[in-house]
């Protein structure tokens, strides 16, 4: 079977990087975006085009398999929020080879998002410039769809505040997260949550990346008795200082990890980059995160994502002490099959290694 996966693999890339995806971009990149999202969608409705997808992807060990936070992964490769915004293919990150999938972010009001020019590919360096602003279909909407569909794959739902002024004020902008993340426990969405705190692409920035602020959010947050495990996504650009003081809070109000990172501020004032422009931050912030834990460490569960392009990025975040990651950039400069040869060299990867499980790698850098 190994040769007819690593034959697949070889096609599968082949074919994207040398044919179609010198077609797509071609074309703008949001557009081009929008375009995937509805043959997404289509895909995602017929058991039959599913079932392709799985033939042309997705991959399976055995290895690759753990248990946290309760939720059963087949795999550690998710895809990152920011691409599928409004939750419309969930199911078919599955067939196509994804762990689990998180979705969003989504926000307490609908918002069409920031306007003028707000993706472009950054080709050299296989990034991404996204300056999208958070829109999406408001959690009324997304989640009355969602709550009538049978998710098959664990999936977060990433949780900012509605791109506006008027989220502003302290107290505007806790109230928003307060009423995304009661309607998705009134209609039980999602296996977990993730709070984006370090979106950079709003109205007042990542004003609840301070420490203080951060505090009585989660404090606001607590009276809530959330049922699932909530996560915090942290930016790449934070000081020490304050990383230390946000892990700190964390633990006080008992957060279930971190996903380490979000994009990274550029210098043109607005919007922020992934892919391989963020991965050094993302891989310094997941290490000193991992080591700062120290003993509580074994409590968190730690997401590393920016910049995976193939298994040997995937494999460092997971030395570095990732127990999963994430990756959205390299799909759309590498293509959809690089989620199935990620897992696939991971298992061998393993095996050279001397673990028998993905879990035992976790932290060995």
């Amino acid at each position: 079977m190994d040769p007819i996966i690593k034959l697949r693999n070889s096609v599968s890339h082949f074919i994207y990087t040398k044919i179609v995806k010198h077609i797509l971009f071609l074309f703008d990149a949001e557009l081009m975006h929008q375009t995937f999202i509805k043959i997404g969608q289509f895909l995602n409705y017929f058991s039959l085009t599913r079932a392709i997808t799985r033939v042309l992807f997705s991959y399976k060990n055995k290895m690759l398999e753990q248990t946290l936070l309760g939720i059963k992964f087949e795999n550690p490769v998710g895809l990152s929020a920011g691409f599928d915004k409004n939750g419309v293919m969930v199911n078919l990150m599955s067939d196509v080879g994804f762990g689990f999938a998180e979705i969003g972010s989504i926000t307490a009001k609908a918002h069409s998002g920031n306007t003028g020019c707000r993706l472009e590919r950054l080709k050299k360096q296989k990034a991404l410039w996204v300056n999208f602003g958070l829109n999406n279909q408001g959690v009324d909407k997304i989640a009355l769809r969602l709550s009538k569909e049978k998710i098959k794959i664990p999936f977060a739902v990433s949780v900012a505040k509605t791109n506006s002024k008027d989220t502003v004020p302290l107290e505007k902008g806790i109230a928003d997260y307060i009423y995304t993340l009661k309607t998705l426990e009134k209609y039980n969405i999602g296996n977990f949550y993730v709070l984006n705190i370090s979106c950079p692409n709003s109205f007042g920035g990542r004003d609840f990346s301070s420490p203080d602020r951060y505090e009585k959010l989660l404090k606001e947050i607590s009276k809530l008795n959330i049922r699932k495990p909530l996560i915090t996504k942290l930016s790449p650009d934070l000081s020490k200082n304050e990383i230390d003081k946000i892990l700190k809070i964390s633990e006080k109000y008992k957060i279930s990890g971190f996903i380490c990172s979000n994009l990274t501020k550029t210098n043109l004032g607005k919007g922020g980059v992934s892919g391989k422009l963020v991965q050094k931050k993302s891989d310094a912030l997941l290490s000193y995160v991992h080591k700062a834990l120290g003993s509580q460490r074994k409590n968190f569960v730690l997401i590393g994502t920016g910049g995976i392009s193939d298994f040997k990025d995937a494999f460092q975040k997971i030395k570095l002490g990732a127990n999963l990651v994430q990756l959205m950039t390299g799909m759309i400069y590498e293509g959809p099959g690089l989620i199935g040869q990620i897992n696939y060299e991971l298992t061998k990867l393993l095996k050279k290694s001397g673990f028998s499980n993905i879990k035992e790698a976790v932290g060995k850098a």
